[in-house]
């Protein structure tokens, strides 16, 4: 007699934004009101969760250089949860498909054979433009945009060359942009090329920081939060644009 084929709910990797409550999209805020479990990052805000009180909560938090759920586990724990729960959710600061490990959980899920939906997210970037007021793009100055980071997997190395992209961004930025800062400089960027440094986008405790490249070469000052950096001349404050 062959064994019963087990029975699995549905998961969504949900991407919650940039961190204020109301950025989230509608989708997403009415699957967390009707979500069994909600697997949250440590980026997610107490305010997010606020939309789930009738769910188990779990933390599996990634914070670089702090304690963290290994990714395995997470992915173990989607499936497990997938098998007590009909509608599990994995939520996700920003957008899951970008630096959001997305790809490691969708085949965990696939392979367990596991109904999956992703959910987009306003991802930081976006965000950090608009509560900035520097569009990414700028006609005559910028065409193309990078995002990328410093951190990698283990197998692969850090020292990388630069994105050649008129305006740059740099997702968990903090220290790694000053290594950034330091090879455009070294690969010909100008010195006096704007730099936007954002902390905690579209929080209460949001800071901004404008700086020139050669700035941030030679040091940025401690942070507490998730930064981003966007660098390139699209960052030049406009004549008549008000104080941040």
């Amino acid at each position: 007699m062959s064994a019963p084929v087990p029975s699995y709910g549905k998961v969504y990797l949900i991407g919650a934004g940039p961190g204020a409550q109301d950025l989230i999209t509608l989708r997403g805020a009415r699957l967390l009101q009707q979500a069994d479990v909600v697997l949250h990052d440590a980026l997610v805000t107490p305010e997010m969760l606020e939309l789930c009180p009738q769910a188990e909560k779990i933390s599996v938090g990634k914070r670089s250089g702090q304690r963290s759920t290994a990714q395995q586990a997470i992915n173990a724990q989607l499936v497990e949860c997938a098998s007590r729960y009909a509608l599990v959710v994995r939520l996700k600061g920003g957008d899951p498909m970008l630096f959001g490990r997305a790809d490691e959980e969708l085949r965990a899920l696939e392979e367990a054979g596991i109904e999956v939906e992703v959910v987009p997210g306003i991802t930081t970037a976006v965000a950090a433009a608009a509560a900035t007021k520097q569009p990414l793009t700028k006609r005559g100055v910028s065409r193309s945009v990078a995002f990328f980071t410093s951190s990698t997997a283990p197998e692969h190395p850090a020292d990388v060359d630069m994105p050649d992209s008129d305006t740059l961004v740099q997702y968990m930025g903090g220290r790694e942009a000053i290594i950034t800062a330091q090879r455009l400089l070294e690969q010909g960027r100008l010195p006096d090329t704007p730099v936007v440094v954002i902390e905690n986008v579209s929080r209460a405790d949001q800071r901004i920081l404008r700086l020139t490249l050669d700035t941030l070469a030679h040091g940025l000052e401690p942070t507490h939060g998730p930064v981003l950096v966007m660098l390139g001349h699209a960052m030049a404050r406009r004549p008549h644009q008000a104080a941040d």
